[in-house]
């Protein structure tokens, strides 16, 4: 097993990583069930890993309730909070107790929030079963749902008691999927570490077509480096964890435009939006041309959206930048950005002119 440590304090937690860990899940959890019904969240997309955990739950002794919500972004909504805290006060949940969310971003960013504010704040255990949930939202305490102004505008940081991560459920999950998981991964390489990339452009092939060992590389790296970052700006006030947030303005901003729907995955807009980051720092002279098709190229050739064409966007560049407005990073009316010095060279600024931002994407194809 690898073991990562999120190193907070009194709230830090470990995340274990090993092959096969879903149907030993109990060995972890049920010290937290304190001989009580334990809630499991998830979605319809997730039932067969749902009769693992419960099987090992079972074995254990340990009582548990699931709770089935429809798959997607729109689960991620004001109703079904509403409809799911209901539940799980239905279900007397206290706050000593642990809600588990089993399933993809959608499932933990809810599950998070809603334990956030449930009884004033009780616990929960992140079992991600995709691999951008694996690498990316499962750690750090982010949760949300998103509202009619824009995505994850609402919600709070609320960390887990440990995240539990299983590479073999990806056997199950979708290609499509799987690239938008990876979009999450190579994000890492992008960011500030250039050996990272290289590793990446050798071995996604291997990744996504399901390698244990490149998978378990991956996730340990993805979440060692998140990992490191999140204890050093747990909320996001010195800047360093904004880092972690490359390729989601622009992405936000398409998702946006496509009504958070499955016509573009988040990781597929975060892709899209690490490419545009990039053409754009080349544009204003910050990034060598070459690093900006070098990740335009490795992006399209896994199949990944690398620009509004193949991310299906035909808006103008003033419509998405409307969009941008509403970003929750939003400071004193200006908008920060992730630009690039170069591959690995990621930095925040906060001098971005959002109508050249627009002209720039009027330069770009669309659809």
């Amino acid at each position: 097993m690898t073991l990562v440590k999120v190193a907070l304090g009194a709230r830090s937690y470990d995340i274990h990583i090993e092959a096969g860990l879903l149907a030993r899940a109990a060995d972890f959890v049920a010290p937290l069930s304190r001989g009580r019904t334990m809630a499991i969240v998830t979605d319809g997309n997730v039932l067969p890993h749902l009769e693992t955990l419960q099987a090992s739950l079972t074995a254990a002794g340990v009582a548990s309730e699931a709770i089935v919500l429809p798959p997607g972004e729109g689960t991620k909504s004001w109703a079904q909070l509403e409809s799911l805290t209901d539940r799980l006060l239905e279900l007397g949940i206290e706050r000593g107790d642990h809600v588990i969310a089993l399933g993809g971003g959608v499932i933990g960013d809810l599950v998070g929030f809603a334990t956030s504010i449930l009884k004033r704040g009780c616990g929960f255990v992140q079992i991600p079963t995709t691999l951008l949930a694996q690498v990316d939202s499962s750690v750090g305490g982010k949760t949300a749902i998103n509202s009619r102004a824009g995505k994850n505008l609402v919600g709070a940081f609320h960390q887990p008691a440990m995240v539990l991560i299983d590479p073999a459920v990806l056997d199950t999950l979708p290609l499509r999927e799987q690239r938008a998981g990876y979009a999450e991964v190579v994000k890492y390489g992008l960011i500030d570490d250039f050996a990272f990339f290289e590793w990446c452009e050798a071995n996604a092939p291997a990744l996504l077509a399901g390698d244990p060992d490149a998978r378990v590389h991956a996730i340990a790296h993805s979440v060692a480096a998140k990992a490191r970052i999140v204890a050093e700006d747990e909320r996001e006030t010195t800047g360093k964890r904004a880092l972690l947030n490359l390729g989601h303005t622009f992405g936000h901003a398409l998702e946006a435009e496509t009504g958070f729907s499955d016509k573009l995955l988040h990781g597929e807009g975060v892709a899209a939006g690490m490419a545009l980051a990039f053409a754009y720092s080349a544009r204003l002279g910050l990034c060598p041309g070459q690093d900006a098709e070098r990740v335009v190229a490795h992006l399209g050739a896994i199949g990944l959206p690398n620009g509004l064409a193949s991310a299906g966007i035909s808006a103008s560049g003033e419509t998405l930048v409307d969009h941008m407005l509403h970003d929750k990073k939003m400071d004193a009316g200006t908008l920060p950005f992730l630009l690039a010095h170069g591959i690995g060279q990621t930095f925040l600024d906060k001098s971005v002119d959002l109508a050249d931002v627009a002209a720039f994407l009027d330069t770009q194809p669309r659809a």
